[in-house]
């Protein structure tokens, strides 16, 4: 039924998103992109959300989001914030309040414009770092809320969201993109492409899912 319908797909360039961005083009007859500019710490995500979307032909918009930016000073908007996990309870310094919720609707808005009532995100409660705006919970109650706001009948997927990091590795190969997601994506907290920086939590949490698909276990 998928096959005939339209998608936008929330996409940053990162492992996750990149991996959700394979998933629904094997499900979805049109596929567009969005990509949100809230003046992240490194611009090279945007160049390379920008990178793969041509690679793989598919549509992609960049929305200005950059009043995020000011309203959420934290470690991805802020270059003198270090990059840390939280301690004692704590959300990580890498926390964007608001995020989320501002990317889903803001990909609602789109989705009326060009047509599409599904909506594809690649948050995960599994391996979500602390983050509550990744829970599955949020992700249900804001569905129903944009269709509310809009009269609409989206549906949000999520394909990771019960997937621990070697499991998302594992979908990517069966997708065929294993190589293209390992080579390609941007998801290290410090601007580097493929493998990263090996170091920041993005890294480590990326680098022991790849180890564990590649070893098999999981």
């Amino acid at each position: 039924m998928l096959k005939d319908e339209k998608a936008i797909v929330v996409f940053s360039g990162g492992q996750d998103s990149t991996t959700c961005l394979f998933w629904a083009l094997q499900q979805f007859k049109e596929v567009e992109a969005v990509t949100f500019d809230y003046n992240q710490r490194h611009s090279l995500e945007i160049e390379c959300a920008k990178n793969i979307a041509n690679k793989l032909g598919v549509r992609h918009h960049i929305l200005d989001m950059s009043l995020l930016n000011q309203l959420a000073p934290n470690a991805l908007t802020r270059s003198d914030i270090e990059v840390k996990d939280g301690e004692e309870g704590e959300l990580p310094s890498t926390f964007v309040p608001g995020r989320n919720l501002l990317f889903l609707t803001f990909a609602g808005v789109l989705a009326r414009q060009v047509g599409a009532k599904h909506l594809v995100t690649g948050v995960c409660e599994t391996d979500f770092s602390g983050y509550p705006d990744c829970r599955d919970i949020f992700v249900k109650s804001l569905n129903v809320t944009l269709n509310l706001s809009m009269d609409e009948n989206f549906v949000i997927h999520t394909p990771l969201m019960w997937l621990n990091k070697a499991e998302t590795w594992a979908l990517a190969d069966e997708l065929d993109a294993f190589t293209f997601v390992r080579e390609k994506t941007l998801t290290c907290y410090n601007g580097v492409i493929s493998d990263g920086c090996g170091e920041c939590p993005a890294c480590v949490l990326r680098k022991r899912g790849l180890d564990d698909f590649l070893s098999g276990r999981f």
